[in-house]
């Protein structure tokens, strides 16, 4: 099967933020946020922002080496005391659940929410905006670049 592609730039990127934050602001007031490095870092401080939430946590977990998936290790835990109760965990996406996993059995009592979540790893999300089928990567601004394209009228055809 062909990888499908979907380029999520800023703009739509803090829209997501946003609109995550209306969804979660009910279930609230919240002592804190932990985002999910990397990918959790910038959504987390856009719904910190709408939040007024001050205090932001960080837990690194590693899944890939390169391209290769391997058994996912927590480089760095959040330095929260308790199971969680009261925080909000961000993530840019729960794709297979790995990540999503390891974070939920280091606070299993916080309220896990992300940006996008495909199907393998939908159910582990307590909140999301969009989901998104398991074939497509998304491709997030921190891993694009935006570069000159010549118009179409200048691309030799066939």
């Amino acid at each position: 099967m062909a990888q499908k592609y979907l380029t999520i730039g800023w703009e739509r990127l803090h829209d997501d933020a946003r609109l995550l934050a209306a969804k979660v602001i009910g279930g609230g007031p919240w002592q804190g946020i932990v985002a999910i490095t990397r990918g959790g870092l910038v959504p987390a401080a856009i719904i910190a922002r709408e939040l007024d939430c001050r205090l932001i946590e960080c837990v690194s977990v590693v899944t890939y080496e390169h391209t290769t998936m391997g058994e996912p290790r927590v480089i760095k835990p959040p330095a929260i005391q308790g199971d969680g109760e009261g925080y909000l965990i961000v993530d840019d996406l729960v794709d297979s659940g790995t990540t999503a996993r390891v974070v939920k059995g280091l606070l299993p009592a916080a309220h896990f929410a992300c940006l996008y979540a495909k199907p393998a790893g939908e159910a582990l999300a307590d909140t999301f905006v969009t989901a998104v089928p398991q074939e497509v990567w998304l491709l997030f601004p921190w891993d694009t670049a935006p570069q000159f394209v010549p118009p179409l009228a200048q691309r030799g055809t066939g």
